[in-house]
């Protein structure tokens, strides 16, 4: 039963890693096989197997796919306003070092993308400006990598760790809490890698080592502080926004002047004024302020939007509860109504704007077919009975060391998918029904579930759909290889750290 109930991910993982399928398709025929064991050796029934399929639609339309789409439209729509561009001229101005360049745009400004858009858009967009920059493409990627790792649970407005709350049944804000805790160490150590990465060995630390933790203090403080309070939603930007401060801050107090690490020359350019600097920001300024706005932080505002919703019962079977479709105060809605305002302000017409939020849906055809049909497996999974067999049979082997091998299940999942989301998906029950199966009480439950967030953080690197978004954003076909090779080697160390920091740290959480 147990390689049954697996079936759906080992066809995943053959489907992607053997047979390089697309994801779309691979994910179609997962789901078709988790129908179809689900009915034949786990005795759910057609309509039952329907229900759930049609739930993790619900659930992967409104708030996920929705999340997405806004997200990766308002980074589209600045692209068309050009908007980018004086975003990208801001930040290149700030010192001509490599070193602080790679941790202004991957580390700060990569997380500040992925915090708001994630899917890629952390990684592609800092590879290519830093490629464009002068810098060496394989680095550029490399490192870009790198800084993608720990931000990756909290993407596109916290999507994933908001979806594994949803799985699980788990408060998002506790998750999105130890999350934070389990991921410091390795924030804290991410900085320092980019650097040795930027300059081939230690010696690139010389004269940049307080800068490197002055970044990494300063991303992770912000994003401990929000995460605690608010939720998983804004703690990554509010991360980045610090450490892209930090940045500046040290290369203005204490330039670089280092010949080993300076590069070319640029043509001077006029320089960015305060107007043109506000218009270009304004879009992420506004996602900002809405999501504050309609945090907890202000009941005020919270609590009556959140009242706008209906709730369905879509599930009829044996553990079914009413999906809950929350209308305006979603991060979706308010990410599309930031960038429509944005956009305005910015010259883009209504029908321009339209346009490339139409280009935007289709350009992500695949992507949504393949998260639709991930979520509606791993719902059918749930519900059959299938996940419960896995935990089962992971406890059984691992017993009370289980927690020593959460987050790399986790990062199984993301390695599988390309996706935090999709990993929490597949994988975010099974964590918790293996910590009840081990005898943990509620808070060691959460702190296991939120090991699969950050597993799927260290996925995130050697997934095969970021190295190919690495190497199309340096313009380097062929190079998955060596990227592949690169990012291996950070991320086996970095799931043996979260593996301990999780078993020992259940200790402190129970």
């Amino acid at each position: 039963m147990f390689f049954l109930a697996l079936s759906p991910i080992l066809w995943l993982v053959a489907a992607l890693s053997i047979f390089h399928l697309p994801g779309h398709r691979a994910c179609s025929l997962a789901l078709a096989i988790a129908a179809a064991v689900g009915m034949a050796a786990f005795g759910m029934t057609a309509p039952h197997m329907l229900q759930a399929v049609l739930e993790g639609t619900a659930l992967a339309c409104w708030p996920i796919l929705l999340v997405i789409i806004a997200a990766i439209f308002t980074y589209n729509l600045s692209l068309h306003t050009k908007g980018m561009d004086i975003i990208k001229k801001m930040l290149t101005s700030v010192s001509n070092d490599r070193r602080v360049l790679i941790l202004l745009i991957g580390w700060g400004f990569g997380g500040f993308l992925e915090g708001m858009a994630g899917f890629g858009t952390a990684i592609a967009i800092p590879a290519g400006m830093l490629a464009g920059i002068g810098i060496s493409p394989i680095l550029s990627a490399s490192v870009c990598l790198i800084a993608n790792s720990v931000p990756t649970a909290y993407g596109s407005i916290g999507i994933p760790l908001v979806t594994l709350g949803n799985v699980t049944g788990i408060d998002a804000t506790k998750l999105a809490a130890y999350t934070a805790l389990q991921l410091a160490p390795l924030t804290l150590i991410c900085p320092l890698l980019m650097t040795i990465t930027a300059g081939g060995s230690l010696k690139a630390l010389h004269g940049m080592f307080l800068l490197c933790i002055a970044s990494a203090a300063a991303f992770l403080l912000p994003e401990l502080a929000v995460a605690f309070f608010l939720g998983p939603e804004l703690a990554v930007v509010a991360g980045s926004i610090g450490a892209m401060a930090a940045i500046v801050a040290f290369a203005r107090l204490f330039p670089l002047n280092d010949p080993a690490y300076a590069l070319p020359p640029h043509e001077d350019k006029a320089a960015v004024t305060l107007s043109q600097g506000l218009k270009a920001w304004l879009p992420f300024l506004l996602i900002f302020l809405f999501l504050l706005a309609t945090s907890k932080l202000i009941p005020a505002i919270h609590d009556p939007l959140n009242l706008i919703k209906t709730s369905v019962l879509i599930y009829q079977g044996e553990g079914g509860s009413p999906y809950t479709f929350t209308w305006v105060a979603t991060p979706g809605v308010l990410i599309l109504l930031a960038a429509f305002i944005g956009g305005k302000v910015q010259g883009a017409g209504t029908g321009e704007m339209v346009q490339v939020l139409r280009r935007t849906i289709i350009n992500l055809r695949f992507t949504i077919l393949t998260i639709i049909t991930v979520i509606a497996t791993a719902k059918v999974m749930g519900y059959a009975g299938m996940t419960h067999e896995i935990a089962e049979t992971a406890v059984a082997a691992t017993g009370s060391a289980y927690p020593a091998v959460a987050a790399f299940i986790g990062s199984i999942g993301t390695f599988i998918t390309g996706s935090a989301t999709s990993s929490c998906v597949l994988f975010g029950k099974l964590q918790t029904d293996s910590a009840q199966a081990i005898g943990a009480g509620p808070s060691v439950q959460a702190w296991i579930a939120a090991a699969n967030a950050t597993g799927a953080c260290a996925g995130k690197m050697v997934s095969p759909q970021s190295i190919a978004i690495g190497a199309a954003a340096i313009g380097a076909a062929g190079a998955d290889g060596k990227l592949l090779h690169f990012a291996v080697k950070i991320y086996l160390p970095f799931v043996v750290i979260m593996g301990l920091i999780v078993y020992f740290g259940q200790w402190v959480i129970g």
